[in-house]
This record gives C-alpha cells, sequence and structure tokens, in this order.
C-alpha cells in the first residue's frame, strides 16, 4: 500500500534530508517549495529514478493567505493516502528591537506558526484515516532566544505550543511530536566569529547533521506510543547555558 508524507521546504537542506529519509524508509514523498524551484526538480527526478512514481511536487507560499489556502486544497484533490505530514518550512532572519518591520513580522509569523498549525488543522481528516503522524521542526531557541531574533525565537516558542495543543487535540488518531535542532547547519550569513563561540557550548564540540535530524523523524514516524514530545537534536546544547546563534 502507498504512504504518502508531504514535507514543507522539502528542497534543500534539511527538509531534503528528510525526504530523502523517508523516500528509504519506503514513503512516497509530496515536495513543498516556495523558491527553490530547481532544488525541488532535482530532488523530484533523484526520488523517481529511485522509485518511479514515488514523488510529486507542489509549490506555494506559506505565508500567503490565498496561497496556503490553495496548497490545503491542491493536497485534498490529490487525494493520497497521506500518513505523515513534516512541518519544516521556516523563514529565519534577524528582527532587532527598534528595527522591527510589521510587515516581515507577520510573515515570519505566518510562515513559522500559522501555516503549520493550518496545514495540520486541514490535513487532519486525511491524516486520521491512515493513523498518521505530524512532526513540527522546532528550534532550541523557542525555549532560550536567541538575541536580535526575538521574533524567530517567538514564533518557534509558539509552534512548541502549538505542537503540544495538537497532540492533545487529535488524540487518539494522529500523533503529534516536534523535533527542535540546535547547531546543524550554519545560517547562510554566519562566520568564524559566531560559529567559535557556538561550538564551545556544545558538550559533543562539534556540528551535527542533517541526517541526525532525519533519522530521529523516521524514528518519530514508527513510534507508536510517542506523542506530545519535543526533542532536542543539539549535542547536549540545551542542557547548558548558550548565547550564541
Amino acid at each position: 500500500m502507498d504512504r504518502w508524507a508531504l514535507i514543507t521546504g522539502a528542497a534543500k537542506r534539511i527538509g531534503n534530508c528528510i525526504a530523502k529519509q523517508l523516500h528509504q524508509d519506503g514513503f512516497n514523498i509530496l515536495i513543498h517549495y516556495s523558491q527553490s524551484h530547481n532544488a525541488a526538480l532535482t530532488l523530484y527526478n533523484e526520488l523517481n529514478a529511485a522509485r518511479p512514481n514515488t514523488a510529486k511536487i507542489v509549490r506555494a507560499e506559506l505565508n500567503n493567505q490565498l496561497e496556503l489556502e490553495q496548497f490545503i486544497n491542491n493536497v485534498k484533490s490529490l487525494a493520497l493516502p497521506l500518513k505523515v505530514l513534516v512541518n519544516n518550512a521556516s523563514e529565519f532572519y534577524p528582527t532587532p528591537i527598534g528595527q522591527t518591520d510589521y510587515l516581515a513580522a507577520q510573515q515570519l509569523l505566518a510562515t513559522n506558526l500559522l501555516a503549520p498549525y493550518f496545514l495540520a488543522e486541514q490535513l487532519a481528516p486525511i491524516l486520521k484515516q491512515q493513523g498518521g503522524c505530524i512532526i513540527n521542526l522546532i528550534d532550541i531557541h523557542a525555549k532560550r532566544p536567541l538575541k536580535d531574533h526575538g521574533l524567530y525565537s517567538i514564533s518557534k516558542a509558539a509552534l512548541e505550543m502549538a505542537t503540544l495543543s495538537l497532540a492533545q487535540e487529535l488524540a487518539p488518531d494522529i500523533r503529534v511530536n516536534g523535533v527542535a535542532p540546535g547547531a546543524i547547519l550554519w545560517p547562510e550569513q554566519s562566520n568564524d566569529n559566531s560559529q567559535n563561540p557556538v561550538l564551545k557550548e556544545i558538550p559533543l564540540a562539534r556540528l551535527g547533521q542533517t541526517d541526525d535530524v532525519a533519522k530521529l523523524i523516521s524514528h518519530l514516524v514508527s513510534a507508536p506510543y510517542i506523542s506530545g514530545q519535543i526533542i532536542a537534536v543539539d549535542g547536549g546544547r540545551s542542557a547548558v547555558g548558550f548565547t550564541g546563534a
């Protein structure tokens, strides 16, 4: 029987790795992307080359209400046996106090919080039919805010609460968990000056790999008695204080 997993922001970085891992686990993959068309197409071709007709692509800007609603309708119209929803898509940029743009703030909160919540709510009837699960990508900064990234940290803290709320509201038919990565991939704008202090705060003294996140998600998908949990993948960093990115 076909099993489908929808992964938002699947074209690149962690989302790409999650897509490949779940495809390796036997899932068919519905690839969502917003801007990274070429990367999404490359992933689509790679997955279908490995197993024909096991990947589809859907584009949407998740911070746009109309596009989000159309995206949800498109997913429903495909009538796929959707078993897994991974809310991976996220926006990350600084919003220093005194320099916060209201529209940019709205877009950040829409992508990082509202879109995952509405996707979970609207796709729940389909997931329920498959005894499915939802996994939200959060962040260790949901608990300890990152300086100059207040709204990002707030959005991830809110998504953590949404995860716990959904685990309660959608039980017993759908399991909902969160994964909170630490230093897995450096932000594109980071440099040695910002990276070295972070590495000093990680007990395992190294950067994590995208595969570390993907393998945990693979486990959560197949763990029928785990729900309402937020699991950090951070090399032990959340066990101690930290101040860096």
